[in-house]
């Protein structure tokens, strides 16, 4: 007799979770790093003049919601389709720093939030999935880089000791943020990116301008990171939905 128990699994989730997409649109409108440039759609047939529609798309891989493997900075790291299916299914744990984040566009994360959420939450279980959720995402487009008189960038970031401390004392198996960058401007230009360098060098994805953050629990919730099986890829965009218990 055939084992449906993952069928009633899956009628139990849409009558006892939701679904929370986590990625923002692709278009040449999305949020993107401020080094590269918008996408670009090419149209290549039409229903008005063919029997199907088609279009070619030419971006760089790190651009909008997207996943950097770790060759993105490591040189003979993994690429892309060495990424195993289970490293792409992970608890989801969210930090919220919102309210600090108001008060100062470029706070930094560190080891002492980490510590402060634990001790509402629990520890952190390995091969999480840790959020950085500080509302970012729910700026405009043109707002993320939030720009200074001088035309420098202001948004917050990770402090280096967190995320070492996630890897080396809670062994997780990626992080996430809804800005463009691991690393706050104020600092990632002093250390030449040396938080994003040392998050990947540990074999760990790190998925970037995530959205929808302030809808998931602190805990409980299920991330899903997708994307294409690009062979020698370094990073591409990411369709990322959590599971998250109704409240």
């Amino acid at each position: 007799m055939a084992n449906l128990t993952l069928w009633q699994q899956l009628a139990d989730w849409e009558a006892n979770y939701k679904w929370v997409d986590m990625s923002h649109e692709l278009s040449p409108e999305t949020p993107h790093w401020v080094g590269w440039p918008a996408l670009q759609v090419e149209e290549k047939m039409n229903l008005e003049e063919a029997i199907f529609a088609a279009h070619a798309y030419t971006t760089v891989g790190q651009y909008g919601t997207h996943v950097d493997a770790p060759a993105h900075m490591v040189k003979g790291g993994r690429t892309l389709e060495q990424v195993t299916l289970q490293e792409s299914v992970m608890p989801l744990c969210v930090i919220n720093k919102e309210e600090a984040v108001a008060e100062n566009a470029d706070y930094v994360l560190t080891v002492e939030d980490i510590l402060e959420w634990e001790a509402v939450y629990g520890r952190i279980p390995e091969k999480a999935f840790v959020v950085f959720q500080s509302g970012w995402g729910k700026r405009p487009g043109e707002t993320m880089d939030n720009l200074d008189a001088e035309g420098n960038r202001h948004f917050p970031g990770w402090k280096l000791e967190a995320v070492k401390f996630l890897v080396e004392e809670r062994n997780v198996g990626g992080i996430g943020h809804e800005t463009s960058d691991t690393e706050a401007p104020i600092t990632s230009g002093q250390t030449n990116y040396e938080v994003e360098y040392y998050i990947l060098a540990q074999d760990r994805i790190q998925v970037e301008l995530l959205c929808n953050v302030e809808q998931c629990p602190p805990v409980g919730g299920i991330i899903f990171c997708t994307w294409p099986k690009v062979k020698g890829g370094t990073g591409y965009p990411a369709r990322c939905f959590a599971l998250c218990p109704k409240e």
